[in-house]
């Protein structure tokens, strides 16, 4: 597990796969402000990563990261709980 964005709007974790496989792991969402979050796994998760290596190659702002994970709020249904 690793935390691989942090804003005050949301956060991303990666789960990586077990080393030597192809990626197999996935992404955890979480949208601070409206209090939910996805996790997005197999294919889901290879776009996710696909898109994101093209978005970090433009060298984009917070408020560019931000509005692209924004895209993925109409499929946050699960509750953002703290332990």
């Amino acid at each position: 597990m690793n935390m691989i964005y942090n804003s005050p709007n949301y956060c991303v974790v990666e789960f990586k796969s077990a080393e030597g496989e192809a990626f197999s792991g996935g992404y955890e969402i979480m949208d601070k402000t409206a209090k939910r979050e996805i996790f997005l796994g197999g294919a889901l998760a290879e776009k996710f990563r696909f898109d994101v290596t093209k978005l970090i190659a433009t060298e984009p702002s917070i408020e560019e990261v931000d509005d692209f994970l924004s895209n993925f709020e109409g499929l946050m249904q699960q509750p953002l709980v703290l332990h």
